[in-house]
């Protein structure tokens, strides 16, 4: 690849591709485009890319980051939904011979066959201007499937962000904060507003840092119990645990139980979901599972 410099990153870049092949935004994708060099250097500061990476990038747009990215990793695949877009790429990234554009739904991509087919298996560093609308179930999908990823940097509602890095007690603290905070260390780099975009977003944005753990930091027996209780006990706020996980009949959880493990956790019978951190949320799975060993909780 010879020496290349980004030519996107402007309003006037940006207008000028968009108006060359009549690009008409499509709000079912939820695009928007960033337009500002300095927050695309610092996300890519942020997420240490070196010529050692491969980087999937998640939602390339017109390929304004994926130049950027393309110039620092050793690799790069952009995969994009959208078919109106693929020209436009083909077209900003045609000099760039390490990017691989792929035209497809990142929902159903198999980003763990795609890491062993294009990185030899070794984790992939993820970074995406996420369309809001899917941001968790990208995130969620990419650690409950244990794609093999070093960090995942990326551009999301500031709401969201906050919500992943809050502990508990906090008006944002919820289930997508245990659940992130289980698989990786969240870290906000940059708060983004809305006229770095365009179109122009109706909220903030922010760029997070979520460095995947090599360990859990807690130990938990069952994931998928821990994260049915987590969501069981999030899902009416207001409830107790022992309230809110009586009512999901398929847990099998009573409150004879609930309150008889919060008694061996030191925690009050009256406890809500908010109150309880990561560490308790494993405490609590684990002596469930070791409840349902005895015949008197076996439902």
């Amino acid at each position: 690849m010879k020496n290349l410099t980004p030519s996107l990153g402007t309003p006037q870049s940006t207008v000028e591709i968009l108006n060359k092949y009549k690009f008409m935004f499509q709000k079912k994708f939820g695009q928007n485009f960033l337009i500002d060099t300095h927050v695309l250097d610092k996300i890519i500061r942020a997420a240490d890319i070196t010529k050692e990476d491969f980087v999937v990038e998640i939602g390339p747009g017109i390929g304004t980051m994926t130049q950027y990215l393309a110039l620092s990793a050793g690799g790069v695949a952009a995969v994009e939904i959208d078919k109106a877009l693929i020209p436009i790429l083909q077209d900003t990234l045609g000099e760039y011979d390490n990017v691989t554009i792929i035209n497809d739904d990142i929902l159903k991509v198999d980003l763990k066959e795609l890491a062993e087919r294009m990185n030899g298996g070794k984790p992939v560093k993820i970074v995406a201007n996420l369309p809001y609308y899917i941001t968790t179930p990208i995130i969620m999908g990419i650690f409950e499937r244990h794609v093999p990823v070093k960090s995942i940097t990326v551009m999301v509602q500031k709401e969201v962000a906050d919500r992943m890095q809050v502990g508990p007690g906090t008006k944002d603290y919820g289930a997508l904060s245990l659940a992130v905070q289980y698989y990786a260390e969240p870290y906000i780099v940059a708060n983004v507003p809305p006229n770095c975009f365009i179109p122009r977003p109706n909220v903030g944005s922010a760029v997070i840092r979520l460095t995947v753990h090599k360990e859990p930091p807690v130990k938990v027996q069952d994931e998928a119990l821990m994260f049915a209780i987590i969501r069981a006990s999030f899902n009416q706020r207001r409830k107790t645990l022992q309230n809110g996980l009586s009512h999901v009949p398929e847990l099998g959880i009573s409150k004879e139980l609930t309150v008889r493990i919060l008694e061996e956790l030191t925690l009050p019978s009256s406890v809500r979901g908010e109150a309880m951190n990561l560490s308790q949320f494993a405490e609590f799975t684990n002596k469930v599972i070791c409840y349902r060993h005895q015949p008197e909780f076996q439902v």
